[in-house]
């Protein structure tokens, strides 16, 4: 999404909690635009740093606009093999870090009465549930619900909401082993279904050119839900007749 947001005039603050990537994208995309780009570490589920985040990103381009809550890790595995520090993790990043975000520069773009703009990143896992990744869909379907409360009290304000649930896309969400804490304990056939997941997204996900244009067209005309795949609101859809009608959810015991 940095490369559309820059092509559209922005200057962007770049976060992630690995420095040597972050340095990397950094130097890449200021080639092509120079001091608009700059580069915190910064870890979300800390509340300390994503103040740090906040006071840099201000200090360097003098205002914020635009707040892309991005980071999200995907565990997979049974639920019944989940781990209570797996579990930990995965609400710190995926939920609390859009909290903590949220929570730290909303008020301050409220404050400041410029036009401005929050972008969650939740899923389609935020609108149903499939096997093998309850812990990843109980944090987005937590994301969903305090995007649309996020969207209503903002409603008075200069300040709109989006709420992206993409489905598959080439991204590295389920690579989490490159990024999980040492003190996150994992169960063997977690890792197995974890590789079995990556496998798929490589050889079915969209590329994110496509999902930023669909987060520009979202911000420009003040749309809440963006959708990446045509099948996302029809599988909502059917959910919600379900539980309309009092309908058991749908059997499924696979990924794919």
């Amino acid at each position: 999404m940095v490369e559309a947001f820059l092509a559209e005039g922005m200057s962007v603050a770049l976060s992630d909690l690995d420095p040597t990537r972050l340095d990397a994208q950094v130097e890449r995309l200021s080639a092509v635009a120079g001091d608009r780009v700059s580069g915190v570490v910064c870890d979300v589920a800390d509340p300390d740093a994503v103040a740090a985040l906040a006071d840099a990103a201000w200090d360097r381009h003098g205002a914020v606009h635009l707040l892309c809550n991005n980071a999200g890790v995907g565990p997979a595995g049974p639920m019944l093999a989940t781990t209570p520090s797996e579990w930990r993790w995965t609400v710190e990043v995926n939920l609390l870090g859009v909290a903590h975000c949220v929570t730290t520069f909303v008020p301050l773009m409220v404050e400041s009465g410029e036009p401005a703009h929050v972008v969650n990143v939740a899923s389609q896992a935020g609108l149903m549930t499939t096997p093998f990744l309850g812990m990843y869909a109980a944090t987005k379907h937590a994301v969903v619900g305090l995007s649309e409360a996020l969207y209503r009290e903002l409603e008075p304000t200069a300040v709109g909401v989006s709420c992206l649930c993409p489905e598959l896309v080439s991204t590295g969400i389920f690579d989490v082993a490159r990024v999980r804490p040492d003190w996150v304990e994992v169960d063997d056939h977690s890792a197995e279904t974890q590789g079995l997941l990556g496998e798929i997204l490589g050889d079915r996900g969209i590329g994110t050119d496509v999902v930023a244009e669909r987060v520009v067209e979202a911000v420009r005309s003040d749309r809440f839900w963006v959708f990446t795949h045509e099948v996302t609101p029809e599988v909502a859809a059917r959910r919600f007749a379900d539980i309309a009608a009092g309908r058991n959810p749908e059997p499924g015991g696979t990924l794919d």
